[in-house]
């Protein structure tokens, strides 16, 4: 049986970025304490805008942005939903007014996955 995997591409203002990354440091606190297997950020380094698409054209990102893609791992989506109702009412993950968030939630793009291949290097 393979992870669940909540998977995240977050548009976030450059000017914003530490609070954002304080925020992240705190929602994956919330997410492995209410049962998350894995709780990742990653902030771009090499994520060119594509003729087609890409991350950048994904959000519709602005020159003043910078992209997030960022997951969290479950056993399985049931557990996933467990783990989502606990987090959604966890009273630290009450968020003020959208227009202070320190990314925008409007064009964020976020859904589940089934694990379908996994591979890990064995450990020797």
């Amino acid at each position: 049986m393979g992870i669940y995997v909540d998977g995240f591409i977050v548009p976030v203002p450059k000017k914003k970025l530490n609070a954002y990354i304080k925020l992240a440091k705190l929602a994956g606190k919330i997410w492995i304490e209410h049962g998350a297997l894995e709780y990742v950020e990653c902030g771009a380094d090499d994520v060119k805008k594509g003729k087609i698409t890409s991350f950048p054209r994904s959000i519709k990102m602005k020159s003043t942005e910078t992209v997030f893609f960022s997951w969290a791992t479950y056993k399985s989506r049931a557990h996933r939903d467990q783990v989502m109702a606990k987090v959604m009412k966890d009273p630290r993950m009450k968020m003020s007014d959208p227009k202070d968030w320190p990314f925008d939630g409007m064009r964020m793009i976020f859904g589940g996955f089934k694990s379908q291949v996994s591979l890990k290097r064995s450990k020797r």
